[in-house]
């Protein structure tokens, strides 16, 4: 446990260096479960991902159907609004771009609430959603995705605090305004930029 804490605090020395370590954050060699709500049970003959309203041809996606697009992997670091940050993940999944493009986003469209299992939601600008390392992760440092961790599909926005990051991910439903979701109506800012220390709302 001694060797642990010291590799810790030697990792959070690092990061602070590099300037990778957000303020009030500390670092882990861990990667603490948090989540509202139970695991949910995964049954790929049923599962999907659908992406809908402001677009041009709204998709709904099997489990096969996933699966079968052009994957990529990316690396990033993870940062939990709870006040740890785990860093150089690597994620194998399929970009979040590529599938808001199979559906044709209109030019009015602006905002999408991310939708997931038991009826979590979670507010992001379709800009942010579009950048490069922003990824529905099937895979997490070369292993399968855990359960607690988001299995089978769980969306990656490394920019933002990791609320954003939304486990059991089922779809993206594209807006012309920003709509709050579920930890936006309970009191967790609109956004959520971890530089900007942006945890709770202020209004």
């Amino acid at each position: 446990m001694l060797f642990e804490g010291n590799e810790r605090k030697e990792l959070e020395r690092k990061m602070k260096a590099e300037g990778r370590l957000p303020s009030g954050q500390a670092a882990t060699l861990k990667w603490p479960v948090l989540h509202y709500g139970s695991v949910p049970r995964f049954d790929p003959q049923t599962w999907d991902f659908r992406v809908y309203g402001t677009v041009e041809r709204p998709i709904r996606l099997t489990w096969t159907e996933l699966n079968q697009q052009p994957k990529c992997q990316t690396t990033s670091d993870f940062h939990c609004v709870t006040r740890w940050s785990r860093f150089d993940n690597h994620w194998t999944g399929v970009l979040a771009s590529r599938i808001l493009k199979l559906a044709g986003i209109k030019l009015e469209a602006r905002f999408v609430l991310v939708h997931a299992e038991q009826g979590y939601t979670a507010n992001l600008p379709l800009e942010d959603l579009l950048r490069g390392g922003v990824i529905l992760a099937t895979h997490h440092d070369g292993q399968t995705l855990s359960a607690e961790h988001g299995y089978p599909l769980r969306l990656i926005v490394p920019h933002l605090y990791a609320w954003k990051s939304v486990k059991w991910v089922r779809g993206f439903e594209v807006l012309e305004k920003n709509v709050p979701g579920f930890w936006e109506q309970n009191g967790y800012h609109i956004y959520g930029d971890p530089w900007k220390e942006q945890r709770f709302s202020d209004y």
